[in-house]
């Protein structure tokens, strides 16, 4: 594993996205990169930037009701939804206000939402915002309850995606491959790198890494 961060920068965008080569397993998948989110999510200046990013990426058409911040994304949620209603996006809210919310997770790794939240869902415009979009798993489980629970999906946010859409749904994301060309990630039973004999070096997942 490379000890050291590189720094990717993409045009208009001052937040950096961090980047760490080696062999990294998620839930979903093996990759060669691991994609360091934390102070892009922590730093509010960071958070700032990558949410007036993707809100350039918008359609002035876009309704947005409700913001779910998947992936621990809250302040960059609370950011957009700020850019959002500075820009002049409508939404239907009575209060003229963006809902911002976290889901809940089950016993079952199923996303719920519980009695007080089901009215910022239900009838509501959402856009859902992640941290990184690989294999669209994650994203597609997110999608499923949106729908479960009567929402309209308006779109769909990230900070890095190797998608460009899901299930017919346009992926908006600040950086991509366009930015690390040679990411590259496998099914954990067909890893290229593990045929390699390459060990894996560290588990990682939206929380952050652990070495192994």
């Amino acid at each position: 594993m490379d000890a050291t961060y590189r720094k990717v920068e993409t045009i208009g965008v001052k937040a950096p996205l961090k980047i760490q080569g080696g062999h990294f397993a998620t839930s979903h998948a093996h990759t060669n990169y691991y994609i360091d989110l934390t102070t892009i999510k922590t730093r509010a200046n960071e958070a700032q930037d990558i949410a007036a990013a993707l809100v350039r990426m918008y359609l002035f058409s876009t309704v947005v009701d409700t913001i779910i911040c998947m992936e621990g994304t809250e302040v960059i949620g609370a950011f957009l939804s700020e850019e959002l209603t500075k820009g002049g996006y409508l939404n239907t809210n009575a209060h003229k206000t963006i809902y911002v919310v976290r889901p809940e997770f089950n016993s079952n790794s199923q996303i719920i939402f519980r009695d007080n939240i089901k009215p910022m869902i239900a009838g509501k415009h959402v856009m859902i915002l992640m941290g990184s979009v690989i294999t669209g798993k994650a994203l597609n489980k997110a999608m499923e309850s949106v729908q479960y629970y009567g929402g309209t999906i308006t779109g769909i946010s990230a900070v890095f995606s190797v998608l460009d859409e899901l299930n017919g749904v346009r992926i908006s994301s600040v950086y991509g491959l366009k930015d690390v060309p040679d990411y590259a990630y496998y099914d954990y039973h067909n890893c290229e790198m593990c045929k390699r004999g390459e060990k894996i070096d560290a588990l990682v997942n939206a929380y952050g890494i652990s070495v192994l």
